[in-house]
């Protein structure tokens, strides 16, 4: 089957996010502009730049204000996550992007995993929640543990990774993780989508939601909008 996608629809699959350490006012007004300009699904800042993003996007229906939940490591107490969700949640976001519990993954601690995302589930009071595997860290036994543990606490998504670990989304492990799923979660791609021939290929692999920079978010629409059709074919 053949699906084309025009400017619009790829914008409508991208977050756009500012959510590095030393990302400030200049970068969460860049992105959030971004955002605006292409009507992106949503933007992620860290926490603390939460209230500036609501007021740029006063008026704005259309794009969505993200929370980012346990960043960068996932190592928080399940509480502390918790209250973070509800915090940023009562202020006016609309999603949730939680890290896993990466060490825990890895020590095969799987219901403390599990339950860590329930808690954030749970404290979302309904909006979606995605689970961020970190997949770099990962095993391929380890990224499949992580998708059942966020099926299992009741996630909306699972998603490759911050964009902060050395690698981030690969085109093997947006497959692997999709094969797994099998539809039972949605998929985000987040960290390694360079371009628009990345993000059309993950696509094709399973990927529905895709995590850029603010940079590579105008980076790749700006290549939609200059194909002479103005859509592409996947």
């Amino acid at each position: 089957m053949i699906v084309r996608l025009g400017a619009d629809e790829i914008s409508r699959l991208i977050d756009v996010s500012a959510v590095k350490a030393d990302d400030g006012e200049q970068e969460v007004r860049a992105m959030v502009a971004t955002a605006r300009r292409y009507c992106c699904a949503a933007v992620f800042a860290l926490p603390s730049w939460t209230p500036l993003v609501l007021d740029l996007l006063s008026g704005e229906t259309r794009v969505a204000c993200g929370a980012a939940v346990g960043f960068p490591s996932g190592g928080q107490t399940a509480r502390i996550k918790a209250a973070e969700t509800t915090e940023l949640r009562t202020m006016g976001c609309r999603e949730i992007d939680m890290v896993i519990n990466i060490g825990k993954l890895v020590s095969d601690r799987r219901d403390e995993v599990r339950d860590d995302i329930r808690a954030v589930v749970e404290e979302a009071g309904g909006l979606p929640v995605k689970v961020i595997l970190e997949c770099h860290y990962l095993s391929d036994n380890q990224i499949r543990t992580g998708c059942d543990c966020a099926i299992e606490a009741g996630a909306s998504w699972v998603k490759t990774g911050t964009g902060l670990a050395p690698t981030g989304a690969t085109l093997e492990n947006v497959a692997l993780i999709t094969r797994h799923v099998g539809g039972a979660i949605g998929v985000k791609a987040a960290g390694g989508v360079r371009g628009l021939e990345t993000l059309l290929e993950m696509y094709r692999r399973g990927a529905r939601r895709f995590g850029l920079s603010w940079k590579g978010a105008v980076k790749v629409l700006e290549a939609v909008e200059g194909l002479p059709s103005k859509a592409v074919e996947i």
